[in-house]
């Protein structure tokens, strides 16, 4: 019997390695052929060209854009953050045709998915962005650019040793609100409650943000369109907790640091 060989060690590239851990894992999950066509037909006008650092979903240094010539006009920006198949931004876009909407995801079936609702809706407002959503908010947006930023339903990710990907960090909060403008609101909603519990911690202890709510919990947020996601929460006796939080108009050292940072 020849003798087996062993196997030759995998190769690794620490340059393709985050330092920090991401909230998401990015499968390559197979698009329908309606979704590849729009991808292919229609991601030239909504989905922005933003060069990728090392890691598929990173924003290379150096990588901005400027939302009025990403637009083309000047007016209140919205970013939601994890847009899934775009029902929230959708909606919203259709309602507010007088504000900009940027939407972040990192999975390219559910952007095309709002790539298809945008076209038969006609919506011209809106932009997508597949990208890690807090690299495009520290590096990409100009500081201050943001009027408010959506966060509803990431992922709790519930077991007690993946709580270091939840997006909702003490590092998230920095760039978020790097990204705000002063009296710039922050949006949050989940239906896990050690998550909510979780993010009220964080940014309540957060520099530069105040809460936009009187007790324990903010009220629904009545912008944000009920989705078959939260119905199913609901169904499930899940107590959907919307949070709301305003960064601060006050200057400060701190403050006039992180908008010069670029």
């Amino acid at each position: 019997m020849t003798e087996q060989q062993p196997l030759p060690p995998k190769s690794f590239d620490p340059t393709t390695f985050r330092e920090k851990p991401v909230s998401f894992v990015r499968r390559s999950g197979r698009m329908t052929p309606s979704q590849e066509r729009a991808w292919a037909d229609h991601a030239e006008k909504y989905v922005l060209d933003i060069a990728h650092g090392p890691a598929a979903t990173s924003v290379a240094d150096g990588e901005t854009g400027d939302p009025e010539q990403i637009f083309g006009r000047t007016a209140p920006l919205i970013v939601e953050v994890g847009s899934g198949q775009g029902h929230a931004i959708l909606h919203a876009s259709q309602t507010r045709p007088d504000t900009n909407f940027l939407a972040i995801e990192v999975f390219r079936a559910g952007l095309a998915r709002t790539i298809i609702r945008a076209e038969v809706a006609g919506v011209e407002n809106l932009r997508l962005a597949e990208v890690n959503a807090p690299e495009l908010l520290e590096k990409y947006l100009p500081a201050g650019s943001v009027d408010e930023i959506w966060v509803f339903f990431p992922d709790p990710w519930k077991k007690a040793r993946h709580h270091k990907r939840r997006l909702v960090n003490d590092d998230f909060a920095r760039v978020a609100r790097r990204a705000l403008r002063p009296g710039g609101v922050l949006r949050l909603a989940t239906d896990w409650e050690n998550y909510a519990e979780h993010m009220r911690q964080v940014l309540d202890a957060a520099e530069g943000f105040e809460r936009d709510f009187s007790g324990e919990w903010a009220e629904r947020f009545d912008g944000r369109i009920l989705t078959a996601f939260e119905e199913k929460g609901i169904d499930k006796d899940r107590r959907i907790r919307d949070l709301t939080y305003r960064r601060g108009t006050a200057t400060s050292a701190m403050t006039a640091t992180i908008e010069e940072t670029p």
